[in-house]
């Protein structure tokens, strides 16, 4: 065959197969169309983005006082032509979610979250002001009724957020979980009657904070997560960017970690104002 052939040939083949991705291409986006329908409050368009995580490194403040990642270089451009890290990553550090199965005996692993619970309105409730003062300060019954009264109803499967103000502290690891002289941990978190409010009188499936847990640190039993985990519903702890997303309105998109089993994991996650 000629080499005027060959190529001809060639290109046939390249532009039959270009007209069998993009045929391939629309009627994937149109099932997905046909698959899943927005929730009316995120129907609106959004104009921005907002980064809503921290970066997750070494030196991130943990629960436990212990860094929450580590990471060895296998390969490296140099030597081998191209770079690899291996990590060793506790599911709950940084900027991350905590599963049902965290707190419950058979809950929900992270992978097992529906994909339909991942993108939901946030609402934030703006406690910084009390928490300025109070380090121990939660997000109480009156706090949430407040934001309803000038916000509206909260939204069908939205994510609660406790904004205190605490994510300005993550480079400061003693400011920011406030260990006492007796190790007793001092920063904001959702009171139990709060957490009831929200399970018995709406449909939210997140709950957020930008501290290190969803209960305060002093909490002695945590009564929050108990009660809000076993339920089927996740959590969200150490949230950045609060304060540059409105009370109401936002959408959330969590990048949940897929690892089978997981009690939780890192998550990049972002909101859609």
């Amino acid at each position: 065959m000629c080499d005027v052939c060959v190529m001809n040939a060639v290109k046939d083949r390249m532009l039959s197969r270009r007209d069998l991705f993009k045929a391939s291409a629309a009627v994937g986006a149109a099932a997905t169309v046909g698959m899943a329908a927005a929730p009316a409050a995120m129907a609106a368009g959004h104009g921005g983005v907002v980064d809503m995580s921290h970066k997750l490194s070494p030196d991130f403040p943990t629960f436990f006082g212990v860094p929450g990642i580590s990471m060895e270089q296998s390969f490296n451009f140099a030597e081998h032509g191209f770079n690899l890290m291996n990590l060793a990553v506790n599911e709950h550090t940084a900027t991350h979610i905590d599963a049902p199965l965290h707190f419950s005996a058979d809950g929900t692993s992270v992978d097992e979250i529906p994909v339909s619970d991942l993108v939901i309105p946030l609402c934030v409730v703006d406690i910084a002001a009390k928490a300025a003062e109070d380090a121990d300060a939660q997000v109480t019954p009156d706090d949430l009724k407040a934001w309803i009264a000038a916000n509206g109803d909260i939204p069908d499967k939205a994510c609660i957020a406790m904004h205190s103000g605490w994510a300005a502290k993550s480079g400061d690891a003693a400011a920011y979980v406030g260990n006492d002289a007796d190790d007793v941990k001092h920063f904001p978190g959702f009171h139990i009657e709060a957490t009831q409010m929200l399970l018995e009188e709406t449909t939210a499936v997140a709950m957020a904070v930008d501290t290190l847990s969803l209960d305060h640190g002093p909490s002695p039993d945590f009564a929050t997560h108990y009660a809000w985990l076993p339920s089927g519903r996740y959590g969200i702890e150490n949230l950045a960017g609060l304060d540059q997303v409105p009370a109401a309105g936002a959408t959330l998109v969590v990048g949940a970690p897929n690892h089978v089993g997981g009690t939780g994991g890192p998550a990049r996650i972002f909101a859609m104002v």
